[in-house]
């Protein structure tokens, strides 16, 4: 379950990343040099504007002309494109942004938008400053306006921003456009459009690796679900959160989530994800009892519950990675003998599995544990039944055959 959030995260990021551009980030006044004047602020009249403008808005009739002839820009833009000249139909696209904003900010910045995931896809740096320096523009003259009674946010021109900024990876400044469409769409009390919100901050801040503030987002999208009796959104939001706290390195937050699943879990039909979470838990308490000792009996009872749910599910693997945990921690509190024990239950657990590989790795962590117990016969025994193993897997020969010759050198073996 945890693995596989962890790949759905894993392509989320893969696409955040997968361009040679990694710039996508907030715009930066000292990049300004490394790029000619922006294209999308060049004044020049345009043909396509009527002639005497007097900073007078378009009509409504010179609009609808202006957005024909604009989405034929984009067309011809597109045709350039497929003929492989990028210059051509970026100098056709820019000059349809600088006449898109003469139909409204949200018009141009929906247009910022397309043509900025193009730039995107064809790794064209020098196209998404000039598009991410705009969007910034935008965004400074879209600040929300306060008067005594109340703030005015035009919600649509800020959602179109945050998608905009999608588009060009530049998530830094998309998570602060979707803040304030957060504190808008709750002011509204509109549900739908805050778990929305919720969600996008959430991803947005999971690919930038804000752990903190993703699972802020989380944890309320997990309240609301809760509140609202939405059981597999809840699940869902566990899932995530258990990814989050376990990136973050957070170990007791990690153990609550996924007790929270565990118990889910143990009420479904979902029962096979039962040892994956108890594995989980044990490791969590492991590492917190490395500085609470009083919780290790945690982490052996929770490990020992994954190999015992493993085992009645027939899933074999994880009983051995339950029981490959157990081993070390055994010997690490001294208890050689219970290690030992484990260990010949990890072998067959192994043998249970078809694991042959495993079965020689349990036939070398018993002889050892025999050495440790100077049980030279039994450690002897152990050695020669992985090299036996050994030679049909043709695969640490020579490793076997040293460990035979050694323990067989000591005075109890030299009659065997």
């Amino acid at each position: 379950m945890l693995k596989g959030f962890s790949a759905i995260i894993a392509a989320a990021i893969l696409w955040q990343f997968s361009s040679p551009l990694t710039l996508a980030q907030s715009y930066d006044p000292q990049q300004a040099d490394k790029f000619p004047p922006s294209p999308l602020e060049i004044t020049t009249p345009d043909p396509l504007l009527p002639s005497v403008r007097n900073k007078q808005p378009l009509s409504l009739t010179e609009k609808l002309r202006l957005q024909v002839a604009l989405d034929e820009l984009n067309q011809q833009a597109e045709a350039q494109l497929q003929t492989g000249d990028k210059k051509a139909a970026f100098e056709i696209w820019n000059r349809e942004l600088r006449l898109r904003r003469y139909l409204g900010a949200v018009a141009e910045v929906q247009a910022l938008s397309r043509v900025g995931e193009i730039a995107w896809n064809q790794s064209d740096r020098q196209e998404i400053y000039y598009i991410t320096q705009r969007l910034q523009a935008i965004q400074k003259q879209a600040q929300p306006k306060t008067s005594k009674t109340q703030t005015t946010v035009d919600l649509e021109l800020w959602s179109a921003l945050g998608e905009a900024y999608q588009k060009v990876r530049s998530l830094q400044p998309a998570i602060v456009v979707y803040q304030q469409v957060l504190a808008v769409v709750r002011q509204q009390k509109d549900p739908i459009a805050e778990i929305d919100t919720l969600k996008t901050l959430g991803n947005l801040n999971l690919i930038w690796f804000n752990y903190p503030q993703a699972a802020a987002s989380y944890e309320e999208l997990l309240n609301l679900a809760t509140s609202r009796g939405e059981r597999q959104d809840e699940l869902t939001y566990l899932q995530q959160l258990a990814y989050i706290y376990q990136q973050a390195k957070q170990p007791q937050k990690s153990i609550d989530v996924l007790s929270k699943l565990k118990e889910i879990y143990s009420q479904g039909d979902n029962q096979a994800q039962l040892p994956t979470l108890q594995l989980a838990i044990a490791t969590n308490y492991e590492t917190l009892a490395k500085e609470n000792t009083t919780l290790l009996p945690e982490a052996f009872k929770n490990y020992q519950a994954a190999y015992t749910t493993a085992w009645q599910l027939q899933q074999y693997a994880r009983a051995a990675e339950a029981l490959q945990k157990l081993i070390p921690l055994y010997r690490s509190q001294g208890q050689v003998d219970a290690a030992l024990e484990t260990s010949k239950i990890l072998l067959e657990t192994e043998a249970r599995g078809a694991n042959y590989y495993g079965m020689m790795q349990a036939y070398d962590q018993i002889g050892q544990l025999y050495l440790e117990n100077k049980d030279y016969p039994q450690a002897l025994a152990a050695f020669k039944d992985g090299l036996e193993l050994a030679r049909q897997l043709k695969h640490q020969e020579a490793y076997f055959t040293q460990q035979v010759k050694k323990v067989s050198s000591v005075p109890e073996n030299k009659e065997n």
